[in-house]
């Protein structure tokens, strides 16, 4: 066994992270996949995470800053914009939820949660739907190559 091999050998056996696979959370992709982490932060009424990726599996690491309880939810979008429910404060989920990549359930402040997805080339809405969260500012637009 060369040095490299029992290296890594150890390192599995202790769990260490970043060796193991990375789960998924919700309704994303299958567990079990490598993917690089994506750090998002939110907060009340924004969403900090990158604006630009390469096509493939991702882990969204969504870490709540803010006061309240946050949705993460992934959409694809061709316009930029999202279909809204008659109340005029909160984007029609159902109208989406066939196209939704993936989605993280409200999280509490402080909490982080991940979500495991394979993202396609194209246009996506990254998005808290908490009413009169989405309408308030918190979304942001992530294109993928």
């Amino acid at each position: 066994m060369t040095n490299g091999l029992r290296i890594l050998v150890v390192l599995s056996a202790t769990g260490l992270p970043g060796v193991a696979a990375v789960g998924c959370a919700s309704s994303g992709r299958a567990a079990g996949l490598i993917a690089p982490v994506i750090p998002v932060t939110e907060g009340d009424f924004h969403i900090n995470a990158p604006t630009t990726l390469k096509a493939g599996d991702y882990t969204f690491r969504v870490h709540n800053a803010g006061p309240t309880d946050h949705e993460f939810i992934v959409v694809p979008t061709q316009s930029g914009s999202l279909p809204l429910r008659p109340d005029g404060l909160t984007v029609d989920e159902e109208a989406i939820e066939h196209s939704e990549p993936g989605s993280l359930e409200p999280g509490a402040p402080g909490a982080v949660r991940d979500l495991t997805l394979h993202l396609k080339p194209g246009r996506y809405i990254l998005f808290c739907n908490m009413e009169g969260h989405y309408m308030a500012g918190m979304h942001t637009e992530l294109t993928v190559r």
